[in-house]
């Protein structure tokens, strides 16, 4: 009975914070925090995803995000508007078409030196099909969509 009653705690903890993300200012899985657990910084400076630690932590804008270094934690201090992702790390595609999703760190491009981060590869290409025209959709969708359903 206890290990129903635990789980079913569980379900409704995991649950809520599904649906409070869709309100959330910044994207955060449950667990992985900004971006999964995925540094932003790196995507600038390696040219790749690269896993946070917990060891170079920062909370921002209400969301815990990792870092793989102390001096990439300090270039995101000093310029978070730089490095952070556009749309509050939600799926850009999603964005632009009137909602929001959650992302997959390995689905990204940089895009006038603005991190963009998608759903997963196959919505990146959808998007990459005109760039321009999705991103101006989306800079017209946001910050709304973060009130919608």
């Amino acid at each position: 009975m206890r290990v129903r009653l635990l789980l079913s705690l569980l379900v409704l903890l995991v649950c809520s914070n599904t649906a409070l993300a869709d309100k959330a200012e910044i994207f955060s899985s449950f667990l992985g925090g900004a971006i999964r657990g995925y540094e932003p910084v790196a995507y600038f400076t390696q040219g790749r995803p690269v896993k946070g630690s917990g060891d170079f932590i920062l909370e921002y804008k209400g969301a815990t995000w990792k870092f793989s270094s102390a001096e990439n934690r300090q270039a995101f201090v000093e310029m978070p508007e730089k490095y952070a992702p556009q749309y509050g790390g939600y799926c850009a595609y999603a964005v632009s078409q009137g909602y929001t999703a959650s992302i997959d760190p390995q689905a990204w491009a940089i895009v006038d030196e603005r991190l963009y981060l998608n759903y997963n590869k196959d919505v990146r290409a959808k998007w990459s099909r005109d760039i321009p025209g999705n991103i101006k959709k989306a800079n017209a969708n946001w910050p709304g969509v973060l009130g919608a359903g």
